[in-house]
């Protein structure tokens, strides 16, 4: 098994500010759309207010966002990429029965910024949107989901199964050090031992699980095997994304 912590949402780069934490939520903000296929506005989420906030009024309402993740009423979550990320993926090997955890920039007035966990997918099921018809994919476009209104790459591909978004912040979803940075994370000691794409150098890893994230990379990807440590966090993390 593979556990992938997966960045999404705003931050400096994307969007213009991190996403907020609304009475004790975590309300992960969709990037905007960026290729013109998303028919979903902001607004249409009930973000308008939130993202013109958080982008310093760059965004608002009316515009186009990327809706991805996107999670279900009845406890599923659909995950869209492509580019070098899906590349970097399949080079790992990601597919069926791995777990992607959704971590992205967040602030709050008690916590500052800092990185957290703040939704999981459990993949039972991967398309390659450029083979698949129009009625494979026609049930994702009723959802709004930005890849299933084009192409957005040649590798593109969609990730489904069992999922769900944080109903608070829990305190065992946040990846940054308290006090620290947000890239400088506290994480399990399994990490080091199992592996993380992207975080091979020695030098990124200190000592009680410190952890100097890559800044930019989408896709970490831990091949944990059946390591009983990181099956129990996983299982501890499902646990606090689904309490409420």
């Amino acid at each position: 098994m593979r556990i992938v912590l997966s960045r999404k949402g705003f931050d400096m780069a994307s969007g213009g500010g991190p996403s907020p934490i609304v009475d004790g939520r975590p309300v992960s903000l969709p990037i905007p759309d960026s290729k013109g296929l998303s028919p979903v506005t902001y607004g249409a989420l009930g973000l308008g207010a939130l993202v013109a906030r958080a982008s310093g009024g760059r965004l608002g309402a009316g515009d186009a966002c990327h809706h991805d993740p996107l999670f279900t009423a009845d406890g599923q979550a659909i995950l869209g990429q492509c580019h070098a990320a899906e590349g970097h993926l399949a080079r790992q090997g990601v597919g069926v029965g791995d777990v992607f955890l959704f971590f992205g920039l967040f602030d709050s007035p008690d916590e500052g910024r800092h990185h957290r966990i703040f939704g999981y997918l459990k993949v039972a099921r991967v398309i390659d949107v450029a083979t698949a018809d129009a009625a494979v994919l026609a049930p994702f476009r009723a959802l709004g989901h930005p890849h299933a209104f084009g192409l957005h790459a040649g590798n593109d591909r969609l990730y489904l199964g069992p999922g769900a978004a944080a109903r608070r912040a829990h305190p065992g979803l946040r990846l940054t050090a308290l006090g620290a940075r947000p890239s400088l994370w506290r994480v399990p000691g399994f990490f080091a031992r199992t592996g993380l794409s992207y975080h091979a150098n020695p030098a990124r890893w200190g000592a009680e699980g410190q952890l100097k994230a890559a800044s930019r990379g989408q896709e970490f990807v831990a091949e944990v095997g059946s390591d009983a440590e990181a099956r129990a966090w996983l299982a501890q993390v499902i646990a606090a994304i689904t309490a409420d």
